[in-house]
């Protein structure tokens, strides 16, 4: 792991890779370097300009390269049914939940769950479930789920999922990245206690400069905000392309362990891949347990294929 590069990401040839929030920042490094690797990779964003958009820059640098977009909106549970239905690959070697919303005001997505638990956790956890099929026809396929260091500022209450009692932005999206890792706890135990090879593990870039941090101040038309974001991003954060690295790393290296979770190596800031901390309360098998039974019967998704 010491000094691990996109170098080092193995042969990706006849791996079909999915990669959420593809058109931009961590997503479109993700994609662009697997299909690098000659990975079939989808492109899944809400936007179909934007989407466009980065596939074309990714073509203009790999001509040979094998991907397309498709529309995803992991706010809306019925265009995340529609993705799935129409996926048009029988295996899925590698998906990436990474697209997500930081810090944003108070709202509501089209099922009316809170912004930021909506898209950051319950998107993708149907998202998932919905192409189990095609992730356990795939021999020893990767979901690879995007948190964050933030998720230490707060654990989930499961009385109160969609932060309705009081709404405090950052608090909100920590539980949403705390989430995101007791998804991949649930998501591990249970691949494990069905005999499956599926390796559930999670990542996260650090601090990178991404439009992550400038999307929510500009939204509300904070300049002062947005122009503060900005500026850590210039001078503090490092690149998309370093902060995608554990990612990458999650997502193609041979071994890597199940709930594993992967960022920078300095202080968890920056720096090469390395096995990161992470807060204790996302690993308990009870509060996965829980937090696995609320996310099926909001959003109507069940894992029929792993019953334990």
């Amino acid at each position: 792991m010491p000094g691990w590069t996109t170098h080092d990401i193995p042969d990706q040839s006849d791996r079909v890779a999915v990669v959420t929030g593809a058109n931009s920042g961590l997503g479109v490094v993700t994609a662009r370097e697997l299909a690098r690797k000659g990975a079939r990779v989808v492109l899944a964003c809400r936007s179909e300009a934007r989407g466009n958009a980065a596939l074309d820059r990714l073509r203009a640098e790999l001509p040979r390269a094998r991907a397309e977009v498709r529309l995803l909106d992991l706010a809306d549970l019925a265009s995340v049914r529609a993705f799935a239905a129409g996926f048009p690959y029988e295996r899925l070697d590698v998906l990436v939940d990474n697209a997500g919303v930081m810090a944003l005001p108070y709202g509501t997505t089209a099922d009316g769950f809170e912004t930021q638990f909506g898209i950051n956790h319950l998107g993708h956890f149907a998202l998932t479930g919905l192409l189990l099929p095609a992730l356990l026809a795939a021999p020893g396929a990767r979901v690879v789920v995007v948190s964050s260091p933030a998720h230490a500022l707060a654990d989930i209450d499961i009385d109160d999922l969609g932060s309705e009692r009081h709404y405090r932005r950052w608090i909100a999206y920590a539980r949403s990245k705390t989430a995101n890792l007791l998804f991949t706890h649930e998501l591990a135990r249970r691949a494990t206690a069905n005999g499956s090879d599926l390796v559930a593990a999670a990542a996260h870039p650090g601090y990178a400069a991404t439009n992550l941090q400038t999307a929510g101040p500009r939204a509300e038309g904070r300049r002062g905000a947005e122009r503060f974001m900005r500026i850590g991003n210039r001078f503090l954060a490092q690149s998309a392309e370093a902060g995608a690295l554990p990612i990458l790393y999650a997502a193609t290296e041979p071994g890597v362990p199940p709930d594993s979770f992967t960022g920078p190596s300095i202080a968890m800031w920056r720096g090469a891949p390395a096995p990161s901390w992470r807060a204790p309360w996302t690993l308990s098998d009870g509060a996965g347990t829980r937090l696995w039974a609320a996310s099926e019967k909001l959003t109507g998704v069940t894992y029929d294929a792993w019953r334990v």
